[in-house]
């Protein structure tokens, strides 16, 4: 499981550090690709397998079901970390990001959200988390 919020930053060369605490559950190979809101998701390849059976089952008679698909996959990548726990963002998936710098990394359960600092400023503020908070009781979470 992941969780927690990490700051770091690209290199030039499009490297970025993978925080230590998501190395063990990411595994030595995984899967980045276009996120929602303007991020990027990284999945573990079993979790990235899991999501693949979920697209497979989408009707492709289904105009939506075919772009929500094509989202996913079409910026999707193999990736590794090397032997500084690094891994290379490729360029695509950088720029669709937003990404120049300075970065933040958050846990996300079964994935890891990869964001521009200034995306993840602007997108989550939680100023209306009470609203959100009652609107999750529609989707079946009391807490």
């Amino acid at each position: 499981m992941f969780m927690g919020e990490y700051n770091h930053t690209i290199d030039s060369k499009g490297r970025l550090i993978i925080p230590s605490k998501f190395r063990e559950d990411l595994g030595q190979e995984f899967v980045m690709t276009k996120g929602l809101d303007g991020c990027l998701f990284v999945f573990p390849i079993k979790e990235w397998e899991a999501f693949e059976e979920k697209l497979r089952s989408l009707p492709l008679i289904d105009k939506n079901a075919r772009k929500f698909s094509r989202f996913f996959l079409a910026g999707a990548a193999v990736c590794e970390l090397d032997k500084q726990g690094r891994t290379l963002v490729p360029g695509t998936l950088r720029e669709f990001a937003g990404m120049n710098k300075e970065v933040v990394l958050t846990g996300m359960l079964d994935r890891i959200e990869v964001w521009s600092k200034d995306k993840w400023n602007e997108n989550n503020s939680y100023e209306d988390m009470d609203d959100i908070a009652s609107s999750m009781q529609e989707l079946g979470l009391n807490i």
